[in-house]
């Protein structure tokens, strides 16, 4: 197994600035811009209509045939993925960035058995009215655990897989985290404001450190959730919660036939239900400075690329950093 390490160069630690009230985006994410033109994939799932939104952006020059599908995480959308977007599409990728049903501009059905292999099949059937055979996959966050299900349900369709710090590379029920019902997950999500959101990824995800342009991210969720459509965001969120908790894929990483490469901001701290476990369980999760090297030991063809002193979304605070990494490992 290769090992990389991408050595930050720069921190921050200034505080965010008071932002303005958050703006309200419609129930599927409505004017909200996205940095590519959004187009909208109408399927048929589970005895209903649905839409999942999506970005399908060519190579800019020289294409070399080759498709990166990116899947968000829990609270990220496709639009998180510009810089990525444009890195990839600029190297000769095509780039597929879907909305996954229940978030973003993608449908909030009032009903749904949200489940891991559910979302893939989504996936694998906007990819299939595409055209679309070979990918390699890069997920990020809860992104990580779709995109290791997807691999796992389509091995012979994904030629690569990358993981940006994925959830997921522990098992908090079977460490001990206590079960939050759905309803309470459903109360816990009503309650979201870009001040909760704001504390929550600065803390989480940055390590304490802010900077200006992450605060467009905060107000994408925050006006999702306060919008016209709050309470069927706030339910879809919850019912999402509750397959992220009770479907693990740590047991199967072994199982991985491509190669795959973990990219790991080693300062992160992100947790299912870490808020509400024991003390001497949140002492022990969240370790991705040791989740990292761990899971891709497991990986029969695991590349392990670190970057010491970031957080959850390396790609976000580093993006050049990243990048280089990342395509140098496609390559």
């Amino acid at each position: 197994m290769l090992r990389a390490t991408v050595v930050a160069l720069a921190c921050w630690a200034t505080a965010p600035a008071i932002a303005e009230p958050s703006p309200s985006y419609g129930r599927q994410l409505e004017g909200f811009a996205y940095p590519h033109p959004l187009q909208h994939f109408e399927f048929q799932s589970q005895r209903q209509s649905l839409q999942m939104g999506y970005m399908d952006v060519p190579a800019q020059g020289t294409a070399n045939g080759r498709s990166v599908v990116l899947m968000h995480g829990k609270n990220f959308c496709g639009a998180t993925w510009e810089t990525t977007i444009g890195a990839l599409s600029k190297a000769g990728y095509r780039v597929i960035v879907p909305d996954q049903v229940g978030f973003c501009t993608s449908s909030k059905p009032d009903h749904y058995q949200y489940s891991f292999q559910q979302l893939a099949d989504n996936t694998h059937a906007l990819l299939q009215r595409l055209g679309v055979d070979k990918v390699s996959v890069l997920g990020h966050s809860t992104g990580g655990m779709l995109a290791t299900r997807y691999a796992l349900m389509y091995p012979q369709q994904v030629e690569r897989l990358a993981l940006v710090n994925p959830i997921g590379l522990e098992d908090w029920k079977a460490l001990g985290v206590p079960y939050r019902r759905i309803d309470q997950w459903y109360a816990r999500e009503l309650r979201l404001t870009s001040d909760s959101v704001r504390t929550y990824e600065r803390n989480t995800y940055y390590v304490g450190r802010w900077k200006p342009e992450y605060e467009r991210w905060v107000q994408m969720l925050a006006g999702l959730n306060q919008g016209p459509g709050h309470e069927a965001v706030a339910w879809n969120s919850a019912l999402i919660y509750d397959m992220i908790f009770t479907q693990p894929v740590v047991h199967e990483f072994q199982n991985l036939k491509m190669p795959t490469l973990l990219l790991i901001g080693d300062k992160d701290t992100t947790a299912i239900g870490s808020d509400i476990a024991p003390a001497e369980v949140k002492a022990k999760l969240g370790n991705y400075a040791a989740l990292g090297p761990e899971v891709a030991r497991r990986i029969p063809q695991g590349t392990l690329i670190t970057f010491q002193g970031l957080g959850h979304a390396p790609q976000i605070e580093q993006p050049e950093q990243f990048h280089q990494a990342l395509l140098g490992w496609l390559k």
